[in-house]
């Protein structure tokens, strides 16, 4: 049998020990993985794999040995409980040995468990579980999580209490981050909310969603922008320090300035603009660039853009000026711009 959507969801958090097996098969093997991780986890408990209930192997076994499936399936361990045989990376290779073992299989053996790549639709092992009766396949696809999963990993990390405009950022976030990474987040998140009842925000998913390695250059981009003159300076001089190059500036102003234009570009206004920016804007760094892309306006921003394209140019022909010079006078003439 097929299962899909908020059925497969449900079944990977709550499976039922009395089915023959499950089908999980998908092009991203970290995907698959993890739905696997949980639904064995959920069968034979934490302390499964200790007690000897879980038993693994490669699909490439059964080529040299295919009854040793079977065998594993009704093979009793000395301690009770739910058993689960694992078959790794298997493929249609493998079909007739994995359809022999659930032929085969009788009440009170183990579950058999099976992963695979992207299989199509005239796949041997897929219709061998969808055509099962008491077995499941399950597709994995390269979707974002939905509402009901990102709710399910926010429950397992402890946090039940979430704001409005931190879920949309955690939404956002699950977008742009690949399933392992994101519930490495929520983890964090779980861990530094522990303890403290107060809702959940945007503040603290901005605090633990993973930095970016141009911090530095957004400070001193973010008081350009905020037309800050006299402070521009001395954050430019620490960024020389550090070793940040004219073309890296040029390239940083560049994309912060169309940020802001494409924000107030967009039909529904600068907030729902900045809110649909990919990679996600979070906290207080979203409300600082909603504020600024407000008070610059698009003609404004264009003239910017000008401004910033002729420092490329102007870096990348054969002028003798110092480029970080040219950098420097640009980003001046920005916060100029902006303090108007």
């Amino acid at each position: 049998m097929k299962l899909s959507g908020r059925d497969a969801s449900r079944y990977f958090a709550r499976p039922e020990p009395h089915r023959t097996g499950l089908l999980i098969y998908g092009a991203d093997a970290m995907r698959v993985a993890l739905k696997r991780q949980e639904v064995i986890a959920a069968l034979v408990g934490p302390q499964g794999e200790e007690e000897m209930r879980l038993t693994r192997m490669a699909g490439s076994d059964l080529k040299s040995d295919p009854a040793q499936l079977s065998d594993a399936l009704k093979a009793q361990g000395f301690f009770p409980g739910p058993r689960v045989v694992f078959v790794e990376e298997a493929g249609d290779s493998h079909a007739p040995a994995i359809q022999a073992a659930l032929e085969d299989w009788r009440e009170g053996d183990a579950q058999i468990v099976v992963t695979a790549r992207q299989l199509n639709a005239r796949s041997a092992l897929r219709k061998i579980f969808e055509a099962h009766r008491n077995a499941y396949a399950v597709g994995i696809y390269d979707d974002p999580p939905s509402r009901d999963e990102i709710e399910a990993e926010l429950a397992k990390a402890g946090l039940k209490n979430i704001g409005r405009e931190a879920m949309t950022d955690l939404e956002a976030l699950s977008r742009v981050l690949d399933p392992g990474d994101f519930r490495q987040v929520v983890e964090k998140i779980g861990l530094y909310k522990l303890g403290d009842d107060a809702p959940l925000s945007s503040e603290d998913v901005a605090a633990c969603a993973p930095t970016s390695t141009e911090a530095a250059l957004d400070d001193v981009l973010n008081l350009v922008a905020e037309g800050r003159l006299g402070e521009v300076d001395p954050v430019l001089q620490k960024l020389k320090a550090q070793g940040v190059q004219p073309v890296g500036l040029c390239i940083g102003a560049t994309r912060h300035f169309r940020t802001l234009h494409a924000a107030c570009c967009d039909p529904g206004g600068a907030s729902a603009g900045i809110a649909r920016m990919r990679p996600p804007i979070f906290g207080p760094r979203r409300d600082r660039m909603l504020r600024q892309a407000q008070k610059w306006g698009v003609h404004k921003l264009e003239q910017a853009l000008g401004i910033l394209i002729d420092a490329d140019l102007q870096l990348r022909s054969s002028s003798r000026a110092p480029a970080m010079a040219v950098m420097e006078r640009t980003l001046i003439r920005l916060a100029m711009l902006g303090a108007r």
